[in-house]
């Protein structure tokens, strides 16, 4: 939530043609009494892109799913593994993986009302569930009721006693729990999350199950992303060098800028974009300096990149 907006993923997909990209999570409030425009509308480029929403009642999941493929969106993933607290005092994220039977009404609520593929995303358990017991009673539900694809972050979520920030990372990870899930549902497809740092990471991963999701290590090192069609699907990358990319973000960020959006909006995504270059933090410091007052141009993010040694970080290249 506030990371993956439609400017982060619009700069996102022009690194890789073939990953999925998934939205931040929006209540079904807000999906079905919000400005919708606002916060459903994305950039065609984006595709293929899902629709992360949060929510427990069965109407409005359906409602708000069918409003996302109004829009466009190739998929709805229910999000049952968010634990901070706002979600779990309105009774959605991590919280649901203690009423596994309401998240499979809810799927099957959605499969009814749309076409296109309803997943859920989890956690291995919740608090002082057994992750062998309450990843398989909430795997076998949703996937009863329709569920196209499970993803898994593979920990714990403890929703008394660390906060959202420490659910990240304090928890253990339990790859070969996710493992296990796989082996005992060898139809379905099982996509991998938590803590995953690199796509090479990510292509570990796959001799086990069926997908991986970076979140943290995609936002924060976006330039990792470069590598996603040459090492998971033998396809050459669109761009060969990060400037490549900025510069076919222009467009997009110059259309933008017309249409009144500020230049922060945008580049704040880009802090990571050079990580490890000569000249990053050069060109982090020029955005901070320069980049958030109103009326800044897309030549404040030109001066910037043009502080940087143009090449792509050495993990990349090999």
């Amino acid at each position: 939530m506030d990371w993956t907006d439609r400017h982060c993923r619009v700069f996102h997909r022009l690194m890789s043609r073939r990953a999925r990209l998934y939205t931040e999570m929006l209540t079904t409030g807000a999906v079905i009494h919000g400005d919708r425009a606002r916060l459903l509308g994305f950039d065609a480029s984006e595709h293929p892109v899902a629709l992360q929403l949060g929510g427990s009642d069965p109407q409005d999941l359906a409602s708000a799913a069918r409003i996302g493929e109004d829009f466009g969106y190739d998929e709805i993933n229910l999000n049952v593994g968010c634990p901070s607290d706002r979600v779990k005092d309105g009774r959605f994220g991590a919280c649901l993986m203690a009423e596994p039977a309401l998240v499979a009404e809810g799927v099957a609520a959605m499969k009814r009302a749309v076409k296109i593929p309803v997943t859920v995303k989890c956690r291995i358990g919740i608090d002082d569930q057994d992750p062998e017991v309450a990843l398989d009673v909430l795997a076998r539900g949703v996937i009863a009721a329709g569920a196209d694809a499970l993803i898994v972050h593979a920990r714990k979520a403890w929703l008394n006693g660390l906060s959202p920030k420490e659910n990240r990372d304090i928890p253990p990870l339990d790859y070969d729990r996710v493992y296990r899930l796989k082996a005992a549902l060898p139809d379905v497809p099982i996509i991998i999350n938590g803590g995953i740092a690199s796509v090479a990471e990510a292509k570990q991963h796959l001799a086990h199950v069926d997908g991986a999701m970076l979140g943290r290590a995609a936002y924060q090192e976006p330039w990792q992303l470069l590598a996603v069609d040459s090492v998971l699907f033998g396809e050459a990358a669109p761009y060969a060098a990060m400037k490549d990319v900025f510069a076919a973000m222009m467009p997009y960020i110059e259309a933008q800028l017309a249409q009144g959006t500020r230049l922060h909006a945008i580049t704040r995504h880009f802090v990571g974009a050079f990580h490890g270059v000569p000249g990053a933090r050069a060109f982090r410091r020029h955005l901070a300096e320069n980049g958030v007052t109103p009326g800044a141009g897309a030549d404040v993010l030109r001066d910037a990149i043009a502080l940087v040694d143009d090449r792509v970080p050495a993990s990349v290249a090999a």
